[in-house]
């Protein structure tokens, strides 16, 4: 009985704790919705081009780097949109200089690599990492998809509606809705029949 109170009285204070950080964040973003939980730590870059929806999770040691180039772009959309009731695992990586866009019950494996541009590397007499980034190329994650560990998500893809992308694989090319994909570079495995969408 005593053991049942005292996890009780603990479960209460992680929330309570995690209430009180997720509301000391709020302040670093765009907008967080409600029931949204960030766990720590986590690098966040830019938090006021992020918007975050609601009753969405983003797992420890994640980090969200939103870097918009022109003054144009940082008074347009936000740079990082994440929808509701999202699902991202610890150690995911999700940075744009233009726009990355997660939309609605999308889940996301740990360690994924989520970005609209990459590393710029033709000057041959400077540091790759001196040269800057590539022009950005927005990316989509549609509704329902799931995206398994370890997954890249290369500048200019859209991944389609519940579709599926394999553990390890590097997506270089756009993945159509209800498809299942996997490899380096990602390819078609096969197709899912979708049920009719009852939702506006």
């Amino acid at each position: 009985m005593l053991a049942t109170r005292a996890n009780k009285v603990c479960d209460l204070m992680k929330r309570i704790k995690q209430r009180m950080r997720n509301i000391a964040l709020s302040a670093r973003f765009s907008s967080i919705g409600k029931r949204t939980t960030i766990e720590a730590p986590l690098r966040l870059i830019g938090g006021e081009h992020i918007e975050i929806g609601c009753s969405t999770f983003i797992g420890s040691d994640s980090w969200l780097c939103a870097n918009p180039r022109s003054p144009l772009l940082q008074s347009a959309k936000k740079t990082i949109n994440i929808g509701d009731n999202v699902s991202i695992s610890g150690h995911c990586t999700i940075s744009a200089t233009e726009q990355v866009t997660i939309e609605d019950s999308v889940l996301i494996a740990r360690y994924a690599y989520i970005a609209d541009h990459s590393h710029a590397y033709q000057d041959k007499t400077r540091p790759i990492k001196d040269q800057g980034t590539t022009p950005a190329k927005p990316v989509v994650i549609k509704k329902g998809a799931w995206l398994g560990q370890n997954v890249v998500i290369c500048p200019g893809v859209t991944v389609g509606k519940n579709s599926v992308v394999g553990a390890n694989s590097v997506v270089r090319e756009n993945v159509e809705d209800y498809t299942v994909v996997a490899g380096s570079p990602a390819k078609l495995i096969k197709r899912i029949a979708p049920t009719p969408d009852t939702t506006p």
